[in-house]
């Protein structure tokens, strides 16, 4: 009998019976992680903050919606989690120089962005290390590895996400935890169009100029990322063929961080 394949990522991404929380689950990277997910025969709960989207997903995947707002992290302290798979996507951004950046928005970023995913892995851990399986995902950036001007809070976060993901993968290793980055560089989503315009306001050139001259600047591949790219390597990651796969950080740039 032949294994079933398809746009999940094939036989290797079977999830039947899997549960899996996505953050930010209803729109750009996190709903494109949730519907390969859900193709694979995982059980998807979104968490988002816009409630309506959310339920709006979850009824198209057959899922679970969780309104939530993450950066309340005070109110993460105390939750459990009974998940397979954690993929922590939720995000923002802001783009300033430093002298000018507004501190609340620094310290939001860093709520949303590297406190709360340390809370979710947190809550997600004690189930995990009983049933002996965990797929700790969390969508990073290249940001995380490199650095641009203007983005001090967005890759000061990302860099503070991959040690929280290494982390978190050694001290998971013995009880079948795994924990990755994936580190895209621009890809098609809302937040990333919401930026051009901020893009083009800093440098002093037109929106159209943006995405050549400044987001593909560095890359090989001159086109965005789809959020499908990433979700089909989420899935992968997400499988029992990925069990060895652990404390890495997966490039999807076009080559940028190749140079």
């Amino acid at each position: 009998m032949s294994e079933k394949t398809g746009s999940a990522g094939g036989h290797f991404a079977r999830l039947a019976g899997r549960r899996a929380l996505v953050t930010g689950g209803a729109s750009g990277i996190g709903l494109a992680c949730a519907t390969a997910l859900a193709q694979a025969g995982a059980n998807v709960t979104i968490a988002d903050l816009n409630k309506r989207a959310a339920e709006d997903a979850a009824q198209k995947l057959g899922g679970t919606a969780w309104a939530v707002d993450l950066a309340d992290t005070k109110s993460l302290e105390e939750l459990s989690i009974d998940t397979d798979i954690l993929i922590n996507n939720a995000g923002v951004q802001r783009v300033a120089p430093i002298h000018e950046y507004d501190p609340e928005a620094w310290r939001l970023i860093h709520r949303l962005m590297l406190e709360s995913p340390f809370l979710l892995i947190r809550a997600a851990l004690p189930g995990m290390r009983e049933r002996g399986f965990g797929r700790i995902i969390n969508i990073s950036s290249i940001h995380g590895l490199r650095a641009s001007a203007f983005k001090s809070a967005y890759v000061s976060a990302k860099h503070g996400l991959e040690g929280l993901s290494k982390v978190t993968a050694l001290e998971g290793a013995e009880h079948g935890i795994t924990s990755n980055c994936i580190n895209p560089g621009y890809v098609r989503t809302p937040l990333v169009e919401k930026q051009i315009a901020d893009q083009a306001k800093i440098h002093g050139i037109g929106e159209s100029e943006v995405i050549q001259k400044i987001m593909l600047a560095e890359a090989a591949i001159k086109r965005l990322v789809e959020p499908e790219e990433v979700a089909s390597l989420a899935t992968w990651l997400s499988a029992d063929a990925a069990g060895m796969v652990t404390g890495a950080s997966y490039t999807m740039d076009g080559g940028w961080s190749a140079k």
